[in-house]
């Protein structure tokens, strides 16, 4: 099956500057995506931190490059990972995604964090943006939008995250989520929590 956010032919995502070369796009990517979130950063978007508002800030951060921005995939997809010998996290299929943010957003309003010890806010927080991040909603962005929509409500809720950590060691945190959600449905578990409990321990600090 051909994917259908490619240009024919190549690897590359259709995006509204009309790139063809992925050196390129990533770095126009790059631009403009580094200027939205510098801008939610200092001006948080407004919403119930349910699927309609996670959704929004996909859009938002990736309006400037794509005309999918805030829409869910349509199509499967199926990542190698180094750190999984080549296998590929079991992300959601497409007619499961909007039900699956919503369940992994639903116990977000339950939670009183202040009443929690910080080895506790860890792990919760780690379960809820692992657990968002593995449904994988968007064919591209989906780690960017995942850490900065959980970031905004740990500001919102007072845990003061450092968000710069996660910045700066952005292929760090995504192969902490990778290993944090390495379980398959056959019933194997690969999975490594202390890697993500780690940075976002040390976030929260």
């Amino acid at each position: 099956m051909r994917d259908p956010y490619l240009y024919k032919n190549t690897n590359v995502l259709i995006n509204k500057f009309h790139i063809k070369d992925q050196s390129f796009l990533n770095e126009a990517e790059a631009d403009y995506v580094v200027f939205r979130l510098k801008d939610l950063a200092l001006h948080p978007m407004k919403g119930f931190y349910d699927c309609r508002h996670f959704l929004k800030m996909h859009e938002f951060i990736f309006q400037d490059i794509f005309e999918w921005a805030g829409q869910v995939r349509t199509i499967p997809i199926y990542k190698e990972e180094d750190v999984l010998g080549g296998m590929s996290i079991e992300y959601s299929e497409p007619d499961q995604i909007l039900t699956d943010i919503e369940a992994a957003l639903s116990d977000i309003p339950k939670h009183d964090w202040k009443a929690m010890s910080h080895e506790e806010v860890t792990n919760q927080l780690c379960d809820t943006v692992a657990l968002l991040w593995k449904i994988h909603p968007f064919r591209e962005g989906n780690t960017r939008t995942t850490v900065t929509f959980c970031c905004q409500y740990a500001d919102e809720a007072g845990l003061n995250i450092n968000r710069k950590l996660f910045e700066d060691n952005a292929a760090y945190v995504r192969t902490a989520l990778v290993a944090y959600n390495a379980y398959f449905s056959d019933g194997s578990d690969f999975s490594k929590k202390e890697y993500l409990r780690r940075i976002v321990g040390d976030a929260l600090n």
